[in-house]
């Protein structure tokens, strides 16, 4: 069975424009070059899907149904014309859990300025590659390192690693605490997109951990004071909570900011991003 988008094109093209005359105009084809069209598709289907009188054009149960199902599919085509021929005019950067944190508007704004021309969009998707693997961004975000047979990635900046606990904990007092200082309590990981695990710590002291899956979720679990977290930097800027406070720890190494892109694909903009956001995080 061979359904053609000119013949999905054309059932909806009767149905909205109400008679095979006004649709033969919207499509800049002849009236009989419609019919013949969609007695096409009706031979490919096996079915009847209009029901025509001298006044009007109805739709079929069956016509209904299918009319509903080609909206759909020459939605998605457009939608897919669209991705595949937008890359110049539009720069979509994922992340995972936080953009660049106090740099994200800056980095925003100063695109606006610098590059008109390319619509920015920051995109959330909590997966290892921040959606560069699922396609739903054109360069990533990231806070550890990417797949080297896929991906191509360069050190944009340096963050501190904070440790993230209830407020009301005996160490939020501190203004910075030790590895050390956490041993003895629960740690929350993200095993998937976060950067820190309890192979931080040296194996004879190791904290307990659980298990997270999303920024939120996590935030949530350390502000009842059962765990605690650590995080880069950007997560405190870009997530403060009640109840939360972060503290910097001051023996971890500091967490590396990564912009990521697919290998065989840059995006034409991707050396204006890595420069814009070196600068920033240069500056700070």
């Amino acid at each position: 069975m061979d359904v053609e988008l000119r013949q999905l094109r054309c059932l909806v093209a009767i149905v909205e424009e109400g008679t095979f005359t006004d649709a033969a105009i919207a499509l800049g084809v002849s009236q009989a070059a419609v019919s013949r069209t969609l007695a096409s598709l009706e031979r490919a289907l096996g079915v009847r899907l209009l029901r025509r009188t001298s006044r009007e054009v109805n739709p079929t149960a069956t016509g209904l149904r299918v009319l509903a199902h080609a909206r759909r599919v020459l939605g998605e085509v457009d939608d897919l014309v669209r991705e595949a021929t937008s890359g110049h005019t539009r720069l979509r950067i994922g992340y995972a859990w936080s953009a660049v944190g106090r740099h994200t508007l800056a980095f925003q704004r100063r695109w606006r300025a610098a590059y008109p021309e390319t619509d920015l969009q920051l995109v959330r998707v909590n997966s290892a590659t921040a959606g560069l693997a699922e396609g739903a961004c054109d360069l990533a975000v990231v806070r550890r390192p990417l797949d080297g047979r896929r991906f191509d990635s360069v050190i944009v900046g340096l963050e501190r690693r904070l440790c993230a606990m209830a407020a009301d904990d005996p160490l939020a007092r501190r203004r910075a605490v030790r590895l050390g200082d956490l041993g003895g309590h629960t740690l929350l990981v993200d095993r998937r997109t976060g950067t820190t695990t309890e192979e931080l710590w040296p194996p004879d002291a190791r904290p307990a951990a659980e298990e997270s899956h999303d920024v939120d979720d996590w935030l949530t679990v350390i502000s009842t004071g059962r765990c605690f977290g650590v995080t880069a930097e950007s997560t405190a800027h870009q997530y403060p909570r009640p109840g939360v406070v972060y503290r910097p720890v001051r023996d971890a190494e500091p967490i590396p900011v990564l912009l990521g892109w697919w290998r065989d694909d840059p995006h034409p903009a991707t050396q204006s991003a890595i420069e814009l956001l070196t600068d920033l995080y240069r500056s700070a």
